[in-house]
């Protein structure tokens, strides 16, 4: 892929680990859709095919050597999406949850100035066959957020993002696994950036609720977080 075919000045960045059943045509869907867009997968040294799968002619394939985490996956994308001077970065999940007719509302919202992120919200869109174990999940990450960051969203853990890192080149994830969620929204505030939250739509299968998170690693997700602020 040559960075002159990107005349959007847009990434899409999406972390992968251990998804081969999916992947290939998350990323076939997305390139048939926005074939103006690069496409920029991190491999976080999935144990499967997954890397093989992924491996398109259309797309930027990037491997951490040890699996680091989800936010160091992003990370990765959101720096080599800089070097290849992006203006805007879309963040979107490998398992094959959400939509990609959900992004062009996302990047046409940072190119009109409307914002300088915008969040997707699985509860201002639609969605299919949500567990109810994940929405009181969902709903009690909304209250963590408020009480660490002041923010009341009404989906703060959502993998579907649109970034202006053209204009927030110091946007930058330190939170290595799931607890990046709860910090991006923290880098918000500290960066005083301008965001909205937009509606989406989740399509969860058997296949992205067995791959789903437990109540027990949600817990570890919230003491990430604060292991990790504390270690700053």
């Amino acid at each position: 892929m040559n960075l002159h075919n990107n005349s959007s000045g847009t990434a899409i960045v999406i972390p992968l680990y251990n998804e081969q059943t999916v992947i290939a045509d998350v990323l076939q869907e997305l390139h048939e859709k926005y074939p103006e867009y690069l496409l920029i997968v991190v491999d976080d040294n999935s144990t499967d095919e997954s890397a093989k799968k992924a491996c398109m002619s259309n797309v930027y394939l990037l491997h951490h050597t040890v699996n680091l985490g989800q936010g160091a996956a992003l990370q990765t994308g959101l720096e080599y999406a800089k070097e290849l001077e992006c203006k805007y970065v879309v963040t979107f999940d490998a398992d094959g949850q959400h939509d990609p007719d959900d992004i062009a509302l996302f990047v046409q919202t940072l190119q009109n100035d409307e914002a300088d992120i915008v969040l997707g919200s699985r509860f201002l869109g639609k969605t299919q066959n949500m567990p109810l174990r994940k929405k009181y999940l969902l709903q009690a990450s909304r209250l963590f957020t408020w009480m660490t960051t002041g923010m009341w969203l009404t989906d703060s853990h959502n993998g579907l993002r649109a970034i202006n890192i053209e204009k927030f080149p110091q946007f930058e994830i330190t939170q290595n696994r799931m607890a990046h969620a709860s910090e991006i929204i923290s880098i918000i505030k500290t960066l005083k950036m301008r965001y909205i939250e937009k509606p989406c739509n989740i399509r969860y299968t058997q296949y992205s609720i067995e791959k789903g998170q437990s109540m027990f690693n949600s817990i570890n997700i919230v003491i990430d977080y604060f292991v990790g602020n504390m270690m700053k």
